[in-house]
This record gives structure tokens, C-alpha cells and sequence, in this order.
């Protein structure tokens, strides 16, 4: 453990017992999160790295056009 976290979890035990339950379900969820987006992306690139060929291919041939964020957004 670092010692950052270490701190943390120093600071986190002098709280009340509610704010300590409050601030482990906010980490538990934060992590579980984190591992949820990385399985996203695990999965999905292959896909994006498809896409960006195809967008790259697409540059190089002159079929793109630049941005306009006034008019795209």
C-alpha cells in the first residue's frame, strides 16, 4: 500500500462510522467502475483500431473534410 493510501485511510478512521461506511462504498464503487470501463475497452478495440484504420485510409484518399464545430456541434 502506498503511502498516500496509507494517510488516507488514517484520515478515513477518525471519521464517524457512517462517513467511514459512506467513503468505503464510494472506493468499492469507484474500483469496481474503473474495472468495468477497462473490460469495455478490452473488448471494443479491435473494433476501434478498425475504425481508425478506416478513418486514416479515408484521410489519405481526401474523402474527410475539416471540422467545423460552429455548423457540427
Amino acid at each position: 500500500m502506498t503511502k498516500v493510501l496509507e494517510e488516507a485511510f488514517a484520515k478515513a478512521a477518525s471519521l464517524p462510522e457512517a462517513e467511514q461506511d459512506a467513503v468505503g462504498r464510494f472506493l468499492i464503487a469507484e474500483i469496481e467502475a474503473e474495472a468495468v470501463w477497462d473490460e469495455a475497452f478490452a473488448a471494443s478495440q479491435d473494433e476501434l483500431t478498425c475504425m481508425a484504420r478506416e478513418a486514416l485510409a479515408e484521410y489519405d484518399a481526401g474523402q474527410t473534410k475539416p471540422l467545423d464545430t460552429k455548423r457540427d456541434f
